[in-house]
């Protein structure tokens, strides 16, 4: 049987899932990108898990991207494009995840492995981790990463990442936008709880529909998300939870909510 090289351990509202690979730098393996993809079908599957935590093993490395020593793997050219567009569809199944999503930043988060970390919607990094895309180095270019880093940071700071492949420490990633907070590493699971546990206690319906409506507008012309913003608000107007939150807030209590 298989080892497995993610781990997932559902407690207290949030699944954790661990790139274990700690002997490899948490290298993504097709196997970890299929058991990440698994575990985020079982987190959304499960009605007690309300925030999702990424991590990696160990101290020092989040993820460094990709395992370079299985890239040529099984079935020719279109075999090893296929594998990469795995990838991809992890990146886009981790942006879409209806549950907020969190990345644990214990390490380093490299090449594929900050992909992850932008993928997220959040992310709390302990100081000694540095990021970036350094596939430069090894005549490679980190092309679905970019997909993101573009969308998070301007032009000329994406060029400047990719093109030199520099790594970025903590504070600068946080400067530039890539992470939500830098904490010292013996801090990094508490500052990571209260984060998950301020998600888990908001609404997940309307959570799950603000998200998928930031995500739509993104790439939208200012008055086409206008007008569909609009729109979406309208819808949420309409949810249980909305009316829940408006009649706490004039009862001066605590909303209950139904994730409705």
């Amino acid at each position: 049987m298989e080892e497995r090289q993610v781990g997932y351990q559902a407690e207290g509202g949030k699944a954790v899932l661990t790139i274990d690979r700690a002997q490899a730098r948490n290298a993504l393996s097709p196997q970890v990108i299929a058991e990440l993809t698994a575990g985020l079908a079982q987190a959304e599957a499960d009605a007690a898990v309300r925030v999702v935590v990424l991590t990696g093993a160990g101290e020092k490395v989040f993820s460094a991207g990709g395992d370079l020593g299985g890239m040529s793997g099984e079935g020719g050219f279109l075999g090893g494009h296929e594998g990469r567009r795995g990838y991809g569809a992890l990146l886009k199944r981790l942006q879409d995840c209806k549950k907020p999503t969190v990345a644990r930043l214990n390490g380093h988060a490299l090449a594929g492995g900050l992909g992850l970390v932008l993928a997220c919607d959040l992310a709390v990094a302990a100081e000694h981790a540095e990021l970036g895309t350094p596939e430069i180095d090894v005549g490679l270019f980190p092309m679905m990463v970019m997909a993101l880093l573009q969308r998070h940071v301007g032009r000329k700071r994406a060029l400047q990442l990719v093109m030199t492949g520099a790594r970025l420490p903590s504070k600068d990633a946080l400067a530039w936008g890539l992470i939500n907070q830098v904490v010292p590493a013996a801090e990094l699971d508490a500052a990571v709880n209260a984060l998950a546990d301020k998600l888990a206690g908001k609404s997940q319906a309307v959570l799950a529909l603000g998200k998928r409506a930031f995500l739509s507008a993104e790439d939208m012309a200012l008055p086409n998300a206008i007008e569909y913003l609009a729109g979406q608000l309208s819808l949420n107007a309409c949810a249980e939870d909305a009316a829940e939150g408006v009649t706490a807030f004039l009862e001066k209590r605590k909303p209950r909510w139904n994730d409705r």
